[in-house]
């Protein structure tokens, strides 16, 4: 299994709209990828390692799809479209990762 992590990043002049990332732009996310995505989580950041710090990352989704080809070639068809919707919820720049789902 391969987990896609999706990260964005704290910035002094970021803004972020849980609301309509949860309600609207995920859900059009795993309606692209279809039985593809296996599971969905999203963080909404909190704190730092102290409670009076700030979290590093504002938010993120981690979407476990069946494999990196199936991700690309579903993600593909509606990429323009996802990219697109970003400006309706953030002015930060998403920052993606692959890994390889390892459990003990």
């Amino acid at each position: 299994m391969i987990k896609v992590s999706i990260s964005y990043f704290r910035s002094d002049d970021g803004c972020f709209d849980h609301d309509y990332y949860l309600s609207t732009h995920i859900p059009m996310v795993k309606e692209v990828l279809g039985d593809v995505c296996v599971r969905c989580e999203i963080d909404k950041g909190m704190f730092g390692a102290k409670s009076e710090q700030q979290a590093e990352v504002v938010a993120a989704v981690q979407l476990y799809v069946t494999s990196v080809d199936d991700f690309n070639e579903r993600f593909s068809v509606a990429q323009k479209a996802i990219i697109r919707d970003i400006k309706n919820y953030t002015n930060i720049m998403p920052s993606m990762q692959f890994s390889e789902v390892v459990s003990l």
